[in-house]
Parts: structure tokens; sequence; C-alpha cells
């Protein structure tokens, strides 16, 4: 143990935060699944041990991960994303359909699923973090710096968006973000801004025209967060998981009703991934959710001090980059849960039960910490250097002195 310890570098304030959000999530999921163990015929504490596993493995792979130096991955960033893309389109014809959206991709044996979207996001970024590290010299040129980091995007978001507009839209913010940090000029990000909205509007005619798509899954959650009237003239309602939500977060108050006795979590149809913030509410109260809130917020800082510690452009774009998409999912999935955006099936990073995008995200975090353990022993290694000069200063002024 005193070994594994010693070989764990990094962040130690990001370990402490993946730890504690660990934690939270047994705890979460333990108590947002009883009556899913009930429908499934299964033993109470089933996914309890399920999802510890899941997160075990989890844990290991920010380990290795972070053993090796973030340098080696711009060499497999390119290969990566080509991967990447033929893997969105298959599954956007023949991927697997869970809850209305084709989005996963099993694998034949051993029966899991995946999102392919998940890859998508962890290649891009690594891919932009590459491509935008070498370019800084001609970044502000439209066709000789923009240009290499525009189309990527662009081609990634189009193939997700069909199946999940959401996440495209949310990876097209975040890449945004990451061009503004990387001196992009702001009317280039301005046109991708204005690229992005066409396209979504495009996206949305032809679908519901041809009917190929989810036109009317997003028109109609459009319709139901901003409440429009029914066909009989009658105020229509939130959808009825958004109804939950809000009387599990009414039902928590300030402290919230204690760990393990949450009652809308036999009501909300997915308690234990797309709305368990609410449940983490109505169980801990407003206090649990703030709490909550400012562990991801407190990844982001350290994360942006990983980022102005590293010396080079790779690491630095690869850790800011990794570090806001994860952040900004887990504000998007915690706005939704308050209802103040609508609907998005985005899960709640380390905390919804899951199993591969738990996987993913601890890849990310592994290449965060990995970026965080390289500049800590550069600078290590540059303390240590000024402290043998001194010394050496120090030793030639006593001999001269002595002299």
């Amino acid at each position: 143990m005193k070994q594994l310890l010693t070989k764990t570098k990094g962040d130690q304030v990001i370990w402490g935060v993946v730890l504690v959000l660990s934690f939270i999530s047994l705890l979460a999921v333990y108590s947002s699944t009883g009556s899913l163990a009930y429908r499934m015929d299964k033993n109470s504490s089933y996914y309890l041990i399920k999802q510890l596993m899941v997160l075990g493995l989890g844990l290991v792979i920010i380990y290795l991960v972070h053993r090796v130096n973030y340098t080696k991955f711009a060499r497999v960033a390119i290969l990566l994303y080509l991967i990447s893309l033929p893997l969105l389109i298959y599954t956007l014809f023949f991927g697997t359909t869970l809850n209305e959206g084709s989005r996963w991709i099993r694998l034949p044996v051993i029966n899991i699923t995946f999102q392919t979207s998940d890859l998508a996001k962890l290649a891009l970024f690594m891919f932009l973090a590459r491509v935008m590290s070498v370019k800084q010299s001609v970044i502000k040129d439209w066709k000789k710096g923009f240009m290499p980091v525009l189309v990527p995007v662009l081609i990634t978001c189009a193939l997700i968006a069909p199946a999940n507009l959401s996440t495209a839209l949310m990876l097209g913010f975040t890449c945004c973000i990451l061009f503004f940090i990387g001196r992009v000029q702001v009317k280039h990000i301005m046109l991708l801004a204005v690229a992005g909205i066409i396209g979504v509007i495009v996206l949305f005619t032809v679908s519901k025209l041809t009917g190929f798509g989810r036109a009317a899954t997003w028109e109609q959650r459009i319709q139901d967060f901003a409440g429009k009237d029914g066909e009989n003239g009658k105020k229509k309602e939130d959808v009825y998981q958004v109804q939950q939500a809000k009387i599990a977060i009414a039902n928590g108050g300030i402290t919230g009703r204690g760990p393990g006795k949450s009652q809308q979590r036999n009501f909300l149809p997915h308690p234990y991934s797309d709305f368990i913030y609410s449940i983490i509410i109505e169980e801990y109260g407003l206090v649990g959710g703030g709490v909550l809130i400012m562990l991801y917020l407190l990844f982001l800082w350290r994360s942006i001090l990983i980022f102005r510690r590293c010396p080079y452009a790779f690491g630095a774009f690869l850790a800011v980059g990794l570090s806001i998409t994860l952040v900004f999912q887990a504000m998007l999935n915690m706005a939704v849960n308050v209802h103040l955006v609508p609907v998005t099936g985005l899960t709640l990073p380390l905390v919804s039960m899951g199993g591969s995008s738990i996987w993913f995200t601890s890849v990310a975090i592994g290449v965060i910490l990995s970026v965080s353990r390289y500049v800590d022993e550069m600078e290590g290694k540059a303390k240590e250097t000024k402290e043998v000069n001194t010394t050496t200063e120090t030793k030639k002024k006593l001999a001269a002195t002595a002299a």
C-alpha cells in the first residue's frame, strides 16, 4: 500500500475530489435503486455492488493513465480521433437504441454498451490540444490556424447531433471556450457559433420533414420546458420526471430528509442517472446540493491552476479542455434537475450510475492528473537545481572568505 501511495502523483486535491464524488455516488445510487432492484428481481445491494466495481475500475484507470507521461497522448491523438469518426457514423445508422436515442454500440461477446460520443469527446480534445499547440504561432490566421481546428469540431458535432443534440451543443460550446483560451480571434469563434446555430436549424428542419432524427422529441422538450398550452387550451405542465424532481427538491428543503429517506425515488423514471441530483437534494438538502456544486468547481479551479503552471501548450490545453467539458456537463445535468434548462439526457459525471461513461470520465481525469504529475516533477527538479546552485555558491563564498 505504501508503494502504491508513493507512486500516486498529481494534484492531491483532484484525487480527493474524485474520491469524495465516488463516495457520494455510492450513497446516492444505493438509495435510488431500491425500486429498480425490486422491479428487476435483484437483491437490494445488487446495484450498489455493481457501482462499487465500476468506480473501483474507474480509480484503477485513473491511476494507470496518470502514470503515463501526457506527451505520449499527442502521438495517439490523431489515431484516436480517426477511429472515433467511423464509430460515430456506425452508431448513427446501426447503433443500439436506448431511451429513444441511437447513441450506443453494443460490444459482442462481453455484451457491454457504450456511447461513442464519450470516446469522440476524449479524442477530439486530445486532437485539438495537439493541433492548437502546434498552430499557436498562426492561430489567428483563418486558413493556416483556425481551419485545422474548426473542421474536426464541425465534423464531430455534426455526427453526434442527430442522435444526441445536447452532447453536440455542449461539445461545441466547450470548444468555443477552449478556442478563446487558445488565443483564437473572437470573430472566428463567433462565426463558429453562428455556424452551429444554422446547423441546428437545418438539422431540425430536415428531421422534421424526413422523420429521420429526433426533431419531435426536441420540440416536445422545449414545449414542456416553456409550459406551452396544449391542444385543449389548458396550460401544459412540465414533463412527469421534471415534476417529480421538483417535488424531491421541495421535500429536501435546507438540510434534507436524511440518507436513504427519499420518497420520489419511487416515482422518478431515472433517479439513479439523469435525475440523481434531485435525489441527493431530497436526502441531503440544499446544503448537500451546494457541496456537490462546490466539488465540481474545486475540480475546475485545480485544473485551471494546472493549465497556468504547465510550460507546454499541449498539456495546458489538454488539462483545461477536458476539465471544462466534464464540469460543464455536470452543471447542465444539475440545471436540468432544477428546471433551468430543458431535459437533455446528460448524466452527472462520476455520480450517476453507469459503466463506460464513468470509465471514459476516468480516462479524462487520469490525463489531467498526468499533466499535473509532469508539472510537479518539473517544478521539483527546478527547485532541487536551484537549491544545489545556492548551496554551491554559498560554499564558494565561505571558501573565499576563509582564504
